[in-house]
C-alpha cells in the first residue's frame, strides 16, 4: 500500500511540532510516530522530496533523521534505491519479545510496596479504557495503539528515562509486524481483558500476580504473532 498525497498532507500537519528549532531528532520523532501509526507501512519507500516539503525541513536534516531511524532498525537504506520502512523477519519478532519480557517483567517486579502516590496508575487506566472504547467501535488500529500505550505506561512506572527510550524504539519496531497481519481483531482482542487484569492486580497491590499475568501475556502474544507473521512471510516467498 503506497502512501498517497493525502497521507503526505497529514504529515504536513506535523510541521507545527517542529517549532522554531527544527532538528533531525524532532523530525525523527515525527516519522517514528507516523511509522508506528502505519502511515508509512513496511516495505514503503520514503519519498525524500515530498516528506521534506511537507515538514518544511532541509534535505540534510531529513537525511539525518533517516539515519537515526535506520540505527533504530525502523528504516533501511538500499544502495541506489533509497530509504524504505523495514520489513521484519520472524527472528526479529522473537527478539523483540525477548527484550520486552526482560524489561517489562523486571519493571513490575521492581515496583515498591504500597502505598503508592495518588494517580500512579492513571496512565495505565486511560490506556485500558481507550482500548476498550476502540474495540466497541470496531477500531482495531485504535486498539493496537492503545495497547502500545498500555505497555509504554507500564514501563514508565519505573521512572527511568533510559528505559522509556529503549522501549519506545522496541515498541515502534513491533508495530512494523502488527501492520502486516491481516486480522488485527484476532491479534489484539484477547489482550484487552488481560490488560485490565494486570491493571487490577497492580491496583490491588498484587505485584507478583501482575508479574505472572504479564509474563504469560507476553509469551502468548509472542507465540501468536510469530505464528501469524511466519505464515505471511512464508506465503509471500512462495
Amino acid at each position: 500500500m503506497a502512501t498517497t498525497d493525502r497521507d503526505i498532507g497529514r504529515l504536513a500537519e506535523d510541521r507545527a511540532l517542529l517549532g522554531r528549532t527544527s532538528t533531525a531528532e524532532r523530525v525523527a520523532d515525527i516519522l517514528r510516530t507516523r511509522i508506528a501509526e502505519g502511515l508509512f507501512p513496511p516495505g514503503e519507500r520514503l519519498a525524500e522530496d515530498a516528506i521534506g516539503k511537507a515538514l518544511g525541513v532541509s534535505r540534510n536534516t531529513l537525511r539525518e533523521a533517516f539515519r537515526l531511524l535506520t540505527h533504530e532498525r525502523l528504516l533501511v537504506h538500499e544502495l541506489n534505491r533509497g530509504v524504505f520502512v523495514r520489513v521484519l523477519a520472524v527472528e526479529d519478532v522473537t527478539d523483540i519479545y525477548r527484550t520486552r519480557r526482560l524489561v517489562e517483567c523486571a519493571v513490575v517486579q521492581a515496583l515498591g510496596e504500597p502505598p503508592h502516590p495518588p494517580g500512579w496508575l492513571d496512565g495505565l487506566d486511560a490506556a485500558v479504557s481507550a482500548g476498550e472504547s476502540a474495540a466497541r467501535e470496531g477500531d482495531w488500529q485504535g486498539v493496537s495503539t492503545a495497547n502500545i500505550h498500555f505497555h509504554r505506561e507500564l514501563v514508565g512506572l519505573a521512572g527511568s528515562p533510559r528505559t522509556d527510550e529503549l522501549m519506545r524504539g522496541v515498541l515502534a519496531e513491533l508495530r512494523l509486524a502488527f501492520h502486516v497481519v491481516d486480522d488485527p481483531r484476532r491479534l489484539h482482542q484477547p489482550y484487552l481483558v488481560r490488560n485490565r487484569r494486570i491493571l487490577e492486580a497492580l491496583r490491588a497491590g498484587e505485584r507478583d500476580k501482575a508479574g505472572l499475568l504479564l509474563a504469560d501475556y507476553l509469551d502468548d502474544s509472542r507465540a501468536q504473532l510469530v505464528r501469524a507473521y511466519g505464515k505471511l512471510v512464508a506465503d509471500a516467498s512462495a
